[in-house]
């Protein structure tokens, strides 16, 4: 699954944010579920639209691309 399968950005939908593709759930919203210390089943409980593949998949594509940077 590629990244614009699984997140998109379009200023007509909630103000340009980056959100899960097909919905209008701020990727952003994983992220400070996380912090919060909520797990990742609470996030699918409370976004039924985002599917767990997305939300994996997401989590790994971030993954990589800090570990990219910190190589740069």
């Amino acid at each position: 699954m590629d990244i614009n399968s699984v997140v998109s950005r379009d200023p007509e939908v909630v103000g340009g944010e980056l959100v899960f593709s097909g919905t209008r759930v701020p990727a952003r919203a994983l992220v400070d579920y996380l912090k919060a210390d909520h797990t990742l089943e609470a996030f699918l409980d409370d976004f039924p639209s985002v599917s767990r593949e997305k939300a994996e998949r997401y989590l790994e594509i971030s993954l990589e691309a800090a570990d990219l940077a910190r190589t740069s």
